[in-house]
């Protein structure tokens, strides 16, 4: 999956690669939340760590991976 993260006051997105699943990911923002003081926190595929403070998270966007095509093939 890769995850688009809009913070607010921040003009760039952050992207994350991940493996988990789209509900897993919404569910992990959800609980960042409701708790007080809530931190999403996403793994990335090559281990590293995307930390936000959940009540400044602007939006999330979540999309299947696509695929590349390389070549000059039709479709």
């Amino acid at each position: 999956m890769q995850v688009r993260i809009g913070v607010q006051l921040v003009a760039r997105e952050l992207t994350v690669e991940t493996s988990r699943s789209a509900d897993e990911i919404q569910q992990e923002l959800v609980d960042a939340l409701a708790s007080e003081n809530g931190m999403l926190v996403l793994k990335d595929d090559r281990g590293g760590r995307v930390v936000v403070p959940a009540a400044h998270v602007g939006y999330l966007e979540i999309s299947d991976d696509e695929g590349r095509q390389v070549g000059f093939g039709t479709l």
